[in-house]
């Protein structure tokens, strides 16, 4: 039996699916919408690519899940975003886009959506609180929170090519 490996594709204009192989070799996967929806899906042993069971989730009921799945997850001194009416979502900055090489500040993602840039992941680095003057570079991705339409606004930005 191999080890559980997960990835990650992100899905331009909906959100980021992640794929899950367990050990026993079953494939299961999360699409995390823009929307604070997620959709987990599973597939059949014998085709991988025939899915048996997909079920829509809303972030309430996903947030349950996540609570039944791992108890110790949730505690009472943890951010729950969702709850104040914010939300935060990782967007992948494209070699092809405009900001590539540029500073952070130039994008004015702050001024124009009000949605903030909290943390950068570059390779295996995370680099928290990036300044105005933190040079953004192609693969970088981006932790962004603040109201939907805030980020959907920040994600259009960074977005461009």
């Amino acid at each position: 039996m191999s080890a559980p490996r997960l990835s990650s594709t992100p899905l331009p204009g909906i959100g980021v699916r992640y794929d899950l192989t367990t050990r026993d070799s079953r494939r299961l996967s999360v699409v995390a919408h823009r929307d604070g929806h997620r959709t987990i899906s599973a597939y059949r042993r014998d085709d991988p690519d025939a899915c048996d069971l997909s079920v829509r989730l809303t972030t309430e009921e996903a947030t349950t899940l996540i609570d039944a799945l791992m108890p110790a997850h949730h505690t009472p001194n943890l951010l729950s975003t969702t709850d104040l009416g914010l939300v935060a979502e990782r967007i992948e900055l494209p070699g092809s886009s405009h900001w590539n090489g540029r500073l952070l500040g130039e994008s004015r993602i702050r001024t124009d959506t009000g949605a903030s840039v909290v943390a950068v992941l570059r390779r295996a680095e995370a680099i928290p609180s990036p300044t105005p003057a933190f040079r953004l570079a192609g693969g970088d991705t981006l932790i962004v929170i603040g109201t939907r339409e805030g980020v959907e606004a920040a994600a259009a930005i960074l977005g461009r090519e």
